[in-house]
């Protein structure tokens, strides 16, 4: 056995905790040790699969689809509960899953308490240390292999519950052991009477190789996952195109690519830059799903670490901010092994959109949730076998191909779960969102962009929605607003002018959150004045199927009629004025913008003849929405 720490090591037991110890002593028989196995380690995807617990000299077990009555009756009259890394995970699980549990006041965590007698690491760690075994016939179950127990279990292996509750109990019983090791080196094996207490007679009770009896198959409603028909059936989102990139952070590496058609998966590995860029877009998808950092935590220059912000805004982002507190490990985008996966990300997403392509940051350990397949590590083998049954069609299914093509798949399938409006949004006004699919429908407001060139009669299609309800809003509002901040006249010249700087400068989807930011709260809008690719892909990103952008022509005789008409100009003054208005920077992108259009609409007569075409479709739109 190794020999105790010294005395320097031996921090003092403060008083909560050395009353919490006399409770134990006094009562071990009303001592609760408590373990319980989950599908992950996240207390908000994961869910717990079982529950095992040692108290009064007998073994229970609490799996998942039963009456959880008896757990309930044994937290209630507990009068201490022993746990090991309880408090930052097996409580948090249980609040979650069984708030109607009662855990007694005094938890004593062993994790801490193990640390404060120089004992560290994991729980199989320290029992290795102490000399313990409680794992016969166990070698080689950890606390990931107990998740594939479940999910053989899940589909139909019956023995493979047996052992899961077998590696459960195998903790239980070690953590009398580690208690006694624990309360040894305090000076605390003793009760208040002198009297030895051996807290793993009663961790380790003699039935505990006694497993439950009448063990079965899972109920089909236990094991069964939603499909990709069950989920996106009848939505337009069924037949969509998504790319899904598995993104490396390097061209020496092959990237995971997929082109997901439906539920049919076609993937390949593709190395460079350029290849991946013509691969995309000759595929013409709806939507781009990268798995990988697209942006930079606000207020950061570079990804590097000599960029002179680091020590104000650091390297972490809102949405990884918030996946650590939900208990979901992730790196960091600017972690020195990051960075170069992170500006990678950055600049095809940025030359993705530049051609009009919507894209998405994903999040496919969530959709691998939702499929009840098991997290990335299990083997290719188990994520084949959870695609294939989600619904998913091809070659893969037979075909070698590698783990980053199946992460391909994945990821795509969360761009399927956002057009399908079965998603949420992580991020900020600052940073665009991480994409995180789940099963509740997050339904997003009715948008209608309105694009094309000088004169056509944008303003007046979207006067005319405006008419039936939409909220209006448009880019030029917003400019005009930072030209009263520069003290500038609001005339077409200098909106041209900082219209074309904000593009410049990359803040094209800044001006665009600010413009929605004056309709937020809306549930139909109109967004007048799309002029960049970026423009169109923002707003299919945001909205995705529940976004039509029209592009509004008009041949270019009505046009310069009606410009110089608006402008109240001389037959001299018209021609000139009029060709330097739609060859101004801002303009020069907006031809583009018609290919990328769901619908042209040609106003090439009056306002009413508009307004009655307009109104037909808008109703249409409203009975499919």
């Amino acid at each position: 056995m190794p020999s105790p720490p010294s005395k320097s090591i031996i921090k003092a037991v403060p008083k909560d905790l050395r009353d919490k110890l006399a409770i134990c002593h006094e009562h071990p028989e009303q001592v609760l040790f408590l373990d319980i196995e989950t599908t992950g380690l996240s207390h908000f995807y994961d869910e717990i699969t079982l529950v095992g617990w040692a108290k009064g000299g007998r073994s229970g077990t609490f799996i998942k689809g039963q009456d959880p009555s008896e757990l309930f009756d044994v937290t209630r009259d507990a009068m201490a509960v022993v746990t090991f890394n309880g408090i930052r995970f097996d409580q948090k699980f249980l609040k979650q899953e069984f708030p109607e549990a009662q855990l007694p006041a005094a938890h004593i965590d062993l994790m801490y308490l193990c640390r404060r007698v120089g004992l560290t690491g994991g729980q199989k760690a320290i029992e290795n240390e102490l000399g313990l075994n409680f794992r016969e016939d166990l070698e080689g179950v950890d606390g990931f292999a107990a998740v594939l127990l479940w999910h053989k279990y899940l589909r139909g292996d019956v023995d493979s519950l047996r052992r899961l509750i077998s590696y459960n109990r195998a903790d239980i019983a070690a953590m009398g052991g580690l208690f006694d090791h624990a309360l040894a080196r305090l000076g605390y094996e003793h009760d208040l009477i002198g009297q030895p207490v051996k807290f793993v007679e009663w961790s380790a009770p003699a039935d505990r190789h006694k497993l439950p009896l009448g063990l079965k198959k899972p109920d089909p409603g236990l094991s069964r996952a939603p499909t990709f028909r069950e989920l996106f059936g009848g939505l337009k989102a069924e037949k969509s195109r998504i790319v899904g990139i598995d993104l490396t952070g390097s061209e020496a590496r092959p990237t995971g690519w997929c082109l997901l058609d439906g539920s049919r998966a076609e993937t390949e590995t593709i190395s460079t830059d350029d290849d991946l860029i013509r691969r995309t877009i000759d595929a013409s998808p709806d939507l781009v799903s990268i798995d990988s950092p697209l942006c930079l935590p606000f207020g950061r220059q570079t990804v590097f670490d000599d960029d002179p912000t680091r020590d104000e805004f650091g390297i972490m982002r809102f949405c990884e901010r918030e996946l650590k507190r939900r208990g979901v490990n992730v790196y960091p985008s600017l972690l020195p092994s990051m960075q170069k996966l992170t500006a990678r990300g950055i600049r095809l997403a940025g030359i993705f959109r530049s051609h009009g392509l919507p894209v998405i940051e994903s999040y496919p350990g969530a959709a691998q949730d939702v499929m009840r397949i098991p997290r990335k590590g299990a083997g290719e083998e188990w994520l084949k076998l959870g695609l294939k049954n989600f619904g998913v069609r091809g070659k893969f299914a037979t075909a070698k191909v590698t783990h980053d093509e199946l992460d391909a798949i994945t990821s795509a399938l969360v761009g399927t779960f956002h057009l399908a409006e079965l998603s949420e949004e992580l991020g900020t006004t600052n940073e665009p969102p991480l994409i995180i699919p789940r099963l509740e429908v997050n339904r997003t407001p009715f948008v209608v962009g309105v694009s094309g060139p000088i004169a056509a009669g944008k303003t007046t299609l979207a006067e005319i929605l405006q008419s039936r309800g939409y909220a209006y809003t448009r880019f030029s509002l917003v400019i005009d607003d930072l030209l009263r901040e520069r003290g500038l006249p609001l005339d077409r010249h200098h909106r041209q002018l900082v219209g074309a700087e904000i593009n410049r400068d990359g803040r094209q989807r800044e001006l665009a959150e600010r413009t929605l930011s004056r309709v937020s709260g809306a549930r139909t809008i109109v967004v007048d004045g799309l002029r960049f690719p970026d423009d169109h892909a923002f707003l299919k990103e945001k909205f995705g199927f529940r976004f039509v952008h029209l592009y509004v022509s008009a041949p270019m005789d009505i046009r310069r009629e009606r410009y110089a008409d608006r402008l109240g100009l001389k037959p001299s003054e018209v021609s000139q004025a009029f060709d330097e208005a739609i060859t101004s920077e801002v303009e020069r992108m907006v031809p583009t913008l018609e290919r990328l259009a769901d619908q042209t609409f040609f106003n090439n007569g009056s306002k009413e003849d508009m307004a009655t075409s307009l109104m037909s479709l808008a109703a249409e739109w409203e009975r499919e929405s």
